[in-house]
């Protein structure tokens, strides 16, 4: 079965706890703290493998964890940071956040993409070490890796997009254009995936073709499988619109050409711009009179005409070089940009949870991963941030927590990575 649209969830490795050892050694008095720290937790990477073509093993796993760094040990030991997690999918794959719609990353090109980062190990007591504090018998626990729902949504590569009625004749002229062998027979909707065929115009001058399977009226609105193929369509530079002029199937060619059309603007206001020619296939079983009549409609309407018989591969030749030079004309197939995260006014958001924990006089503000993403905004050099993150740490009520739980001024304060000392 063709699947080109998934829902999966994605949980990268936590990081790894520091550890807490002191040195023992004979003959060596008061060794000190030396416990070491934990190993980054596992990513989670996509790439593109070439060998796929459908989003059909999505359908089957749909949790994807990867490993959690090693906790620190003795003698200053780091833990084993975990290996990633690499998942693959088709090229043109699209990644967005199932909750948002944003857009993660286009698996369009040959470059990995990391999608969930792992969270980075904890210190070990070795790094508490002061003057004043000799025997820290406390480390910092590994950060969480970052856990997301993603929709993975496949929208095929092409230059050229084939489109129209079932049963016009797509199959048939991409079988002859390119090496492509699809599936060809008399009856509806004969092809069920799309299908790509590269076709060869010469050495070092090629391009590829797809034979979207047919639409019908009312597939913009999703009937039948009207958006997951109209989906494949959006990359596309230039479409080629097939119709039957010999009205073998009962239906007249410019009332298809025009539902056509109008279930592509219905889809999206950018398909109903792309750029289209028109191919008149069958004109085998229709009188010269008839196709001069369309000729003439569609060039009236800006549109460059081709009348072919696929069958037998009359008229295609002038039909690719066509193709070809219009191509030569238009900007490369669309690759869509990773859109950034929203900036998140956590001073305005309900209380979230924390936890405080006390040691030594350090107090750890833990199980918080939503202040992760402000770790990764607060520039300690900037004022304005320090303020907006002192704000964060107020509205949310670990400034309140901390002094509950008995912090004093010149205490330690350790938020994940971030350590500052306590100011009231």
């Amino acid at each position: 079965m063709f699947v080109d649209i998934a829902n999966i969830h994605l949980k990268a490795g936590n990081g790894g706890n520091g550890a807490v050892s002191f040195h023992r050694e004979k003959y060596v008095a008061a060794g000190g703290p030396d416990g070491g720290d934990g190993g980054r937790g596992g990513n989670i990477v996509f790439e593109v493998d070439d060998n796929l073509s459908t989003l059909a093993d999505f359908r089957y796993k749909r949790k994807y964890c990867a490993e959690p760094g090693q906790n620190g040990g003795a003698s200053r030991c780091t833990g084993k940071s975990a290996k990633d997690l690499v998942i693959s999918v088709p090229r043109g794959t699209l990644v967005k956040e199932t909750e948002t719609g944003r857009i993660i990353a286009d698996l369009s090109g040959d470059e990995s993409v990391v999608i969930a980062k792992g969270g980075n190990g904890g210190w070990g007591n070795m790094h508490f070490a002061t003057a004043t504090r000799q025997v820290p018998r406390f480390a910092k626990n590994g950060n969480p890796g970052e856990e997301l729902d993603v929709t993975l949504e496949l929208k095929l590569l092409a230059d050229v997009g084939l489109i129209g009625f079932p049963n016009v004749g797509k199959s048939t002229l991409i079988s002859v254009v390119s090496e492509a062998k699809p599936k060809i027979a008399n009856y509806h909707f004969t092809t069920l995936t799309p299908v790509l065929g590269v076709v060869r115009m010469g050495e070092g001058t090629s391009f590829v073709m797809a034979d979207i399977p047919g639409l019908i009226e009312g597939a913009g609105e999703g009937v039948g499988l009207g958006h997951e193929f109209l989906r494949h369509v959006e990359r596309c530079r230039m479409l080629l619109h097939v119709i039957d002029v010999s009205g073998s199937e009962g239906r007249d060619p410019i009332d298809d050409f025009n539902k056509i059309n109008h279930e592509l603007s219905v889809f999206s206001d950018e398909l109903k711009d792309r750029p289209q020619i028109v191919v008149g296939n069958k004109c085998d079983m229709a009188d010269e009179e008839r196709i001069e009549e369309l000729r003439a409609y569609f060039e009236g309407k800006g549109y460059k005409f081709f009348p072919i018989m696929a069958a037998i591969a009359e008229g295609t030749g002038e039909l690719i070089n066509a193709v070809a030079a219009e191509l030569a004309k238009l900007p490369p197939i669309l690759r869509y940009e990773a859109e950034a995260k929203p900036v998140v006014d956590y001073t305005v958001k309900e209380k979230r949870t924390f936890n405080i924990r006390a040691c030594d006089g350090v107090y750890f503000v833990e199980d918080a991963p939503w202040l992760l993403d402000i770790m990764n905004t607060v520039d300690p050099d900037d004022y304005e941030s320090l303020q907006y993150f002192e704000r964060v740490l107020r509205s949310s009520g670990i400034i309140t927590a901390l002094e509950q739980a008995g912090i004093n001024a010149g205490d330690t304060v350790c938020v994940y990575d971030v350590e500052f000392e306590f100011v009231p």
